[in-house]
């Protein structure tokens, strides 16, 4: 079985030989940047779970700018992750995006002046997940870079009473392996893989977390990330 680092890295490397990454650089240690974003996109924009949901949770990872603009574009209220979880979630909500301007409302340096930070108690029932991939089985098994944060913030999601919805990911065809990846029990799996050439549902056999498995957080991970506190809190059913 192959180290989830090894196969980070090879697909890192693959994209790069292959000219497929985007600024910025270098792929190594990011959600890569892919070529065929757009397009990959427009397929989400197709897909009948999208075109019902009103609020999409999409990771803040460059690739997937052009589908967080086209949330905004959609009319859908848009769910962002604060870089590393820092800050909990910041919601834009379309009506307070003029036209024009919902690429720049979805990037990260500009997402927290048209949206805000929103506590837990605020955040409304999310109908579809998004996150970013550094590599994808077909049958779902996906490797971010190793941080763990869209694992985490599907389990504070579920911890809060959000439904278990769809999650999709988007990346380019060259990011879909056979490798064999190792499985944790907190790890997500996705639905659907969506690349620059299509639609892929994985009909994945995994289940997904049904909350934060705290024996796998760490007082330091609870310092840097006061948002688990503030789920913990809720989970026990604390006035936040």
């Amino acid at each position: 079985m192959s180290d989830k680092d090894e196969i980070r890295h090879k697909v890192w490397s693959r994209l790069t030989e292959k000219k497929l990454g985007r600024f910025p650089f270098p792929l190594t240690g990011r959600i890569p940047n892919f070529i065929g974003a757009e397009k990959a996109a427009s397929f989400v924009q197709s897909m009948d779970i999208y075109k019902a949901a009103s609020v999409v949770k999409v990771n803040p990872d460059s690739p997937q700018l052009p589908l967080r603009a086209s949330v905004l574009k959609d009319g859908k209220t848009l769910l962002i992750p604060t870089p590393r979880l820092k800050d909990g979630f910041v919601m834009i909500k379309p009506e307070g995006v003029p036209i024009g301007e919902e690429r720049k409302a979805a990037s990260i340096k500009h997402m927290n002046t048209y949206g805000k930070v929103v506590p837990l108690s605020d955040i409304p029932g999310i109908d579809l997940i998004v996150v970013g991939s550094v590599a994808i089985h077909p049958d779902g098994r996906r490797l971010g870079k190793g941080e763990g944060y869209a694992d985490r913030e599907y389990a504070i999601l579920r911890e809060i009473g959000n439904n278990r919805v769809p999650v999709i990911t988007t990346i380019n065809s060259e990011q879909l392996i056979e490798d064999d990846i190792p499985r944790d029990s907190y790890d997500l799996a996705v639905d659907w893989i969506i690349t620059e050439e299509g639609i892929i549902e994985t009909l994945t056999p995994y289940e997904k977390p049904q909350g934060i498995e705290w024996d796998h957080v760490t007082e330091d991970e609870m310092d840097k990330m006061p948002i688990l506190k503030e789920v913990k809190d809720f989970a026990r059913g604390t006035d936040l």
